[in-house]
């Protein structure tokens, strides 16, 4: 399924981590952290997908977005990469 966004990554029109890539009518959702959101490239991998993706309400969703942004290090990056394996893995959250 993330397969066809690494061409994304490649084409520099995403990154490995970040927020998901959100639709249009999904930005009024974001309120006062849209402008935050619209920092960092969308990512395949983030904060959310290894919080249980479908298990998080929207408004959580958007607050692991602020954080990341907000807080987001190399480090952090590889270790949400890491911690992306098991939670694809195990299927947490997803639908």
């Amino acid at each position: 399924d993330e397969l066809p966004q690494i061409f994304n990554v490649l084409m520099g029109e995403m990154s490995i981590v970040g927020p998901r890539p959100i639709v249009e009518n999904e930005a009024a959702r974001y309120g006062q952290h849209f402008a935050l959101y619209c920092l960092v490239r969308p990512g395949i991998t983030g904060l959310w997908q290894i919080s249980g993706r479908s298990d998080v309400q929207y408004f959580e969703r958007v607050l692991l977005d602020v954080r990341y942004v907000s807080s987001r290090s190399t480090l952090r990056d590889i270790r949400i990469i890491l911690l992306t394996v098991p939670s694809v893995l195990a299927a947490r959250g997803s639908r």
